[in-house]
């Protein structure tokens, strides 16, 4: 299938086209590069051993959209394009809205023009709000979320759930916990520009001395050492189940699917720094600090869902996902250049 990848030059983005190329798909990359450095295009290119095809372009400016569709016969769609830093959806809200929902409303209808009925949905376990059970499965209530980024995610998945009911639309949730990692290569992996949101890039440039230390976002939550407990999924089997989704999708047509993607899991952020520290034999200078607006204290994943109906579960390990992204820093320009 040719599948427009959305966003594809980003984090998951980048690992899901190189799996879609494996698996013997053709991806078409659209991205603006807010978030990802335009070096990603050739990285693909080695990676894989041929031209990739892509548009430097927002997924709002619906003309170039709709023309790079109608040249290339997109067969799907793979949404990816959004804001996704839970902190900087506080500080930014009207950012985080105004990009995340007119980024969806342009490809939804874009699509519709098009006649493109297969979509996979880029969304989180930030859906889920503040759980009462744990681990979640997809049954779980959708609660207010605690955030902007993930009341976003919330209302995209209620637009795409609402165009599906009155349209030809077969659209697959993907709600992800925490993806880390890098791909074996070291060409690809998480990169953030400017000062890095998530866990696993903070504990990188710790390590590396381009930051002084961690400064841990509370350490009273109700948890076993009181730091947040996450589900942490290896940025590898993220992208391979979506490679899973996409060709479930293809063979039964079913008009709906959500799926959690996760290790069913939970690491607390002093697990995974002191995991960094072994296994790749360096310090992580760290301290606590205040709690961070719109954290919970503990979320992790039912993935049985996934692994009955896609065929899917994560095989690579917290382990593995540290050490590779150590491997990738290393390599990254943009580390060597800071």
């Amino acid at each position: 299938m040719n599948i427009l990848v959305t966003g594809g030059a980003g984090f998951i983005g980048s690992h899901t086209v190189v799996e879609l190329v494996e698996a013997g798909h053709t991806p078409f990359i659209i991205d603006n590069f807010t978030n990802s450095d335009s070096s990603v295009i050739d990285r693909l290119e080695k990676i894989v051993g041929k031209p990739m095809q892509f548009l430097n372009s927002d997924v709002r400016d619906a003309r170039k959209l709709s023309g790079f569709i109608e040249n290339n016969n997109i067969d799907g769609v793979i949404h990816f394009a959004a804001l996704k830093a839970v902190g900087e959806s506080v500080e930014k809200p009207l950012d985080y809205y105004r990009n995340n929902l007119d980024g969806l409303l342009s490809v939804l209808e874009v699509m519709t023009t098009h006649n493109i009925n297969n979509l996979i949905f880029s969304s989180s376990a930030t859906v889920y709000g503040v759980p009462d059970t744990l681990p979640i499965t997809e049954d779980a209530a959708l609660k207010t979320p605690t955030n902007p980024y993930g009341a976003t995610k919330q209302m995209s998945e209620q637009i795409i759930k609402d165009v599906a009911k009155t349209s030809k639309l077969r659209a697959t949730l993907l709600r992800y916990f925490n993806p880390i990692g890098a791909h074996t290569s070291n060409l690809i992996g998480e990169s953030p520009l400017g000062t890095p949101n998530n866990l696993v890039p903070i504990v990188v440039q710790a390590a590396s001395g381009k930051l002084k230390e961690i400064v841990i976002a509370g350490d009273d939550y109700d948890t076993p050492d009181g730091t947040g407990v996450r589900d942490y999924i290896h940025v590898v089997d993220l992208a391979k189940a979506h490679v899973k989704a996409l060709e479930k999708m293809n063979a039964n047509g079913n008009k709906l699917d959500v799926y959690n993607l996760g290790t069913g899991k939970g690491s607390s952020v002093l697990e995974v720094i002191e995991a960094f520290e072994k296994v790749n034999n360096v310090k992580v200078p760290h301290r606590i600090g205040p709690r961070r607006d719109g954290d919970i204290a503990t979320v992790y994943a039912s993935a049985e869902k996934a692994e009955a109906e896609l065929g899917w579960k994560a095989s690579l390990t917290l382990e593995d996902a540290l050490r590779d992204s150590w491997n990738f820093a290393k390599q990254s320009p943009q580390e060597q250049d800071s």
